[in-house]
């Protein structure tokens, strides 16, 4: 028998032949004599290794002249969060002429190399980035002996999570410097080894039924028997037996992939902001050393918070990127100021994101981003559509809906059309991550699980380490490059976003439509977790909001105030970072709710500053007090409605009392005397020990600990309360996920419902009447937590609400406030941005319960035609409507990634409304703002002065959410309204501003092509869609 014949018998077992291959480039086995064993050559210590400790963070100029101690490999350091500079003194060997020489670096923590004072090159691991190159051939011309840093932040890639990766950080971990030296790379090793891994992966993957998958096997088999391990000289000869199965080409029916660098790093997370900063820069130069050895590497990079961040701390870093911008190889996306979450936001928050977003990259870069970039986030309001095409976007990537738990979603590449008929191309890629490593299987993978093939013959794959940070790698360009037209396996190019999308659009006639909110059925605890940061959000929204608005009042009216334009923009910029996508959830650390928390803080404290200084340059002249102190009230209305509520004020002995007043539109009146109800509120104790309360509009029944029997229109008699149930009931579930603590709350949680029903303080009526009646109660929660509400009923409103007070120190539960209601519909509606949704109250199919828990904004409501109930919150998002029963989630009680989540006293409020007819027409829009929005009153003089008004709108359909300077306008304010009903509506805009012009823009406050708006004696007329947001450019006579 012939050798070759004994080779082809051999051949036919395939296993045998596949594992001998596997155990020929392995890294574990026979590693003395495979061809992994010789990818490094001889190697050498550094001549010295030398170490600084610090727990700050600080630059490279502070770190080198620091006193330096004798290191060593095998060291540890730390603990946890503090940095270890190294210098390592190299000399390499003249022997090794010609040679390929890298500096090894291996640690579990995460390194930069410091080179000439400037940062070249990231060292991670856990990132596969373990050596930096010092020559590709040494030359005797080179220097041989030089100095490096390594700057080595004593974290992993994911933190330092104690016992699993989402864990609370160990505080105490040491980490291990566990290698340190010159080595000669074996570049013609690395190119077989790539050869021979996609070879394999072809034959195991393809599988038995396809004939390249033989041929990638016999190739490899046949590489084996040519190649010497001991002798480079046979290495070409094994390589041509690979390069002749690559240079076999696809078909021109063949599906194509395009290819786009990606290196997602979350603004914090697993670990603070501050270490996000040296992870950007970290990843970031990784980058661009690839870019310059690579030039067809484009790697698509979003948040333009992270290009500050570099900008202000690696000036040198940033300059090479700005060359590779302008390369187009550098490329910035997703237009917004952070990756931020797409449910809890306002509208206007995302209105912000996009501007200053925008607006950074327009000035940084020249160019303003044409795709929305948010492939990590849980969920996309409806109204983002809209929001992205008024910002100069009509594209949108992600792939967080693979995350589903439930349902499949149906679709790769469809259009996306949001509550105002917006439409957007978005695309989410195939292989179900934004963070792969080029590899055979994930190429198949983006072919086969592609929900619209037919439809569109392109697609898109994100390569790089992620989350973390790391980015591409060498051996991933070098996959991808083998796989680029390789029969039997997808087309691969490099690609740009805008040259992908350009693809998919031209293929776009036959993509499905998928209408309203992108629902991720996962991570719906989020919309719950760390409840301070999300009053803190919600807080902040407003306080800008006001700033805002009388900082514009203020300018309009006098000629010397200086709107607050950088001062703004800072504290906007810190609420958006805030809002990024695992803050504002609240699935960080301990550490990042601490920096949120004390970003907030300063927003307060800078916010009331601003404010103050406005209210003083627009009322000064009402703000001066006589001796006597103050005899009358200024109040404000920053909201474009007439309001009249109670409030409370400071009489001119300096006691707090109460006063019903009224004050218009978006402006202010001088209240001197209270105004009499048209009915006092009574509280009347009845003999059984219930309260009732009420005030003309509402009646209420309360049982002793505090729930609703009864809750009636008085003009109707209209019963709220389910007959035989208590409404303002609190429950208590147990709250253990599957794994994301933070992030799940599972289904099955609501078989765990317990009423909270232990009694310490009985109701007892604390305010008797008049203008405000109110009642009070105590509560036992769970094991060891209290709960005290105050419920208050005011003059002339049309809801009860209920200011909550909770000492929480629960575990893994999870608080609600249950309003079983007398209403029947098969659909609850939730406030959103700028709008609102419905959502079903029933369970028919997986994809209406896999929303057991939702989310909205200041309000939801359940109503049948004539009558509805609404719930009102002025800082909660968790949410849910089930059948009648109207929920409000309070408080959860995650141990990771923080241990002490919500662990605190909490403040809150929350407010129930019943109403005749529909929501729209009994103003539950109205007064949620309300609700969020309190009047300001500040001490006046008597002096007599007329109420004045800046905005007015004639129809209650349209809300005017913002009144800000223009970015580069001084001289002109931006107004942003938007229709709230979900109607086709005109309304006149009336204003008391100098307006001499009006111009309608975009979110970015650009002109539209429709131009000017006539000034008519009544104001500005504005015809509205359903849920369309309108800015308005209005510039002011000087």
């Amino acid at each position: 028998m012939r050798s070759s014949e004994v080779g082809a018998a051999m051949l036919k077992h395939r296993r045998t032949a596949l594992e001998r291959v596997e155990k020929f480039v392995s890294a574990t086995y026979f590693t003395d004599c495979n061809l992994r064993g010789r990818l490094y050559g001889d190697s050498c210590a550094p001549t010295s290794l030398s170490c600084f400790q610090t727990p700050l963070r600080i630059p490279y100029s502070e770190a080198v002249v620091q006193e330096f101690r004798p290191a060593r490999v095998g060291d540890t350091f730390g603990p946890t969060w503090e940095t270890c500079w190294f210098r390592v003194e190299l000399s390499i060997p003249p022997a090794w002429a010609g040679q390929e020489v890298h500096f090894v670096w291996e640690s579990d923590g995460e390194g930069m190399v410091w080179r000439d004072a400037q940062p070249v090159q990231g060292l991670t691991k856990e990132g596969e980035k373990t050596s930096y190159i010092l020559t590709s051939s040494l030359k005797e011309t080179e220097p041989h002996s030089l100095t490096l840093y390594v700057e080595l932040a004593c974290n992993g890639l994911f933190g330092a999570g104690k016992g699993s990766m989402i864990a609370p950080p160990d505080p105490d971990r040491k980490f291990t410097l566990s290698k340190a030296e010159l080595v000669i790379f074996n570049r013609d090793v690395y190119e077989l080894l790539v050869d021979l891994e996609i070879l394999l992966d072809m034959a195991q993957l393809l599988g038995e039924e396809n004939q390249r998958s033989f041929q990638a096997l016999y190739a490899a088999n046949q590489i084996v028997n040519v190649c010497d391990v001991k002798d480079p000289s046979t290495f070409p000869a094994a390589r041509e037996l690979a390069a002749a199965i690559f240079s076999q080409r696809n078909g021109e029916s063949q599906h194509t992939i395009h290819a786009m660098g990606h290196c997602h790093i979350d603004s914090a997370w697993l670990w603070p902001y501050e270490e996000t900063i040296r992870k950007c820069a970290r990843s970031w130069v990784t980058v661009i050393r690839l870019m310059e050895h690579n030039p067809e590497l484009t790697f698509a990079c979003s948040q333009a918070q992270q290009f500050e961040w570099v900008r202000s701390w690696y000036p040198g870093l940033y300059a090479q990127i700005q060359d590779y911008v302008a390369k187009g190889q550098f490329i910035p996306v997703g237009g917004t100021w952070v990756e931020m979450d797409g449910n809890l936001p306002s509208g206007e928050s995302m209105v912000r994101q996009f501007l200053q977003g925008q607006r950074f990259f327009q000035q940084q870069f020249g160019q303003i981003c044409s795709e929305f970039w948010l492939p990590d986030t849980f969920g996309y309001s409806a109204q983002l559509p809209q929001l992205m095409c008024g910002c100069g976007i009509k594209r949108f990537l992600t792939q967080k809906l693979s995350w589903n738990l439930v349902n499949t979603f149906p679709h790769h590449t469809f259009f996306w059309e949001g509550i105002d008929g917006s439409r957007v191309l978005t695309h989410f890629p195939p292989g179900d991550s934004y963070g792969m490593h080029g590899r055979v299987e994930e190429m198949l993978k983006t072919v086969k699980n592609n929900r619209d093939k037919g439809r569109v013959n392109h697609s898109a794959v994100l390569f790089g380490f992620g989350d973390g940070g790391g980015g591409p790698t060498q051996n991933m360009l070098d996959r991808m490059k083998r796989m680029s037209d390789t029969d039997g396996l997808p087309r691969i190019q490099f690609s740009t976003p805008d040259h992908f999308f350009s693809v998919l659009e031209k293929e776009s006639s036959q993509l499905c439509t998928w209408v309203g909110e992108l629902f991720l059925e996962l991570h719906n605890g989020t919309y719950t977790t760390q409840a301070q940061i999300k009053k803190g959000n919600r807080e902040c929204e407003r306080i800008l909001h006001d700033v805002e608005v009388l900082s514009t009042l203020a300018v309009a009216q006098s000629g010397t105030f200086q709107y607050p334009a950088s001062q703004l923009q800072q504290l906007w910029r810190l609420l958006l970072l805030n809002q990024f996508h695992d803050v504002l959830p609240g699935s960080c650390i301990q550490l990042v709710v601490r920096d949120a928390l004390k970003y907030y803080a300063e927003i307060r404290r800078a916010g009331t500053r601003l404010q103050e200084e406005a209210v003083q340059s627009l009322c000064g002249e009402l703000l001066q007090l006589k001796s006597g102190g103050a005899e009358s009230t200024l109040v404000l209305n920053t909201l474009p409605w007439e309001r009249t509520e109670v409030i409370s004020r400071t009489e001119p002995d300096g006691t707090e009392a109460l006063a019903l007043v009224t004050a218009p539109s978006m402006g202010y009146a001088v209240v001197r005397e209270s105004l009499l109800p048209p009915q006092p509120v009574t509280v009347i104790k009845q003999e059984d020990g219930s309260i009732t309360m009420k005030n003309g509009l509402i009646a209420v029944c309360l049982d002793a600990m505090g729930r609703l029997t009864s809750l009636r229109l008085v003009n109707s008699e209209r019963e709220s309360v389910a007959d035989g149930c208590r409404a303002n009931q609190f429950a208590l579930f147990d709250d253990v996920p599957l794994y994301w603590d933070a992030w799940d709350v599972m289904d099955y949680h609501l078989e765990t419902r317990k009423p909270v029903t232990t009694l310490l303080k009985p109701l007892e009526i604390t305010l008797a009447g008049g203008l405000r009646g109110s009642t009070s109660f105590s509560l036992r929660v769970g094991e060891s937590s209290t709960l005290t509400q105050e419920i208050i009923l005011d003059a002339m409103c049309p809801y009860i609400c209920f200011k909550t007070q909770v000492d929480w120190k629960e575990s893994h539960k999870f608080l609600k406030v249950e309003f079983p209601v007398q209403v029947r519909s098969t659909n609850a509606t939730y406030e959103i941005q700028f709008g609102h949704l419905q959502r079903p109250t029933h369970w028919n199919t997986s994809w209406d319960w896999a929303r057991f828990e939702v989310w909205a904004h200041k309000w939801m409501d359940l109503s049948e035609h004539g009558f509805g109930v609404a719930v009102l919150n002025d800082c909660k998002y968790g949410a849910s409507a089930h059948r009648n029963i109207l929920s409000l989630s309070l408080l959860r009680a995650p141990k990771s990634p923080d241990a002490s989540a919500d662990i605190a006293h909490h403040q809150f409020t929350y407010a129930v409304m019943p109403h005749q007819g529909s929501f729209q027409d009994a103003g539950v829009i109205q007064c949620a703002y309300n609700l969020n929005f309190p009047l300001h009153a500040v001490p006046a003089s008597s002096a007599p002065s007329p109420a004045w008004s800046a905005f007015s709108l004639s129809s209650p359909a349209v809300v005017l959410e913002t009144v800000k300077q223009a970015e580069d306008r001084p001289e002109a304010v931006v107004v942003r309204l938007y229709e709230a009903h979900g109607s086709t509506v005109v309304t006149w805009l009336q204003t008391s501003l100098p307006v001499k012009e009006a111009v309608l823009c975009d979110l970015l406050e650009r002109p539209t092509a429709k131009g000017h708006l006539p000034l008519e004696q009544q104001g500005m007329k504005l015809s509205f869609t359903p849920f369309q947001v309108l800015s308005i450019l209005l510039v002011l006579r000087q």
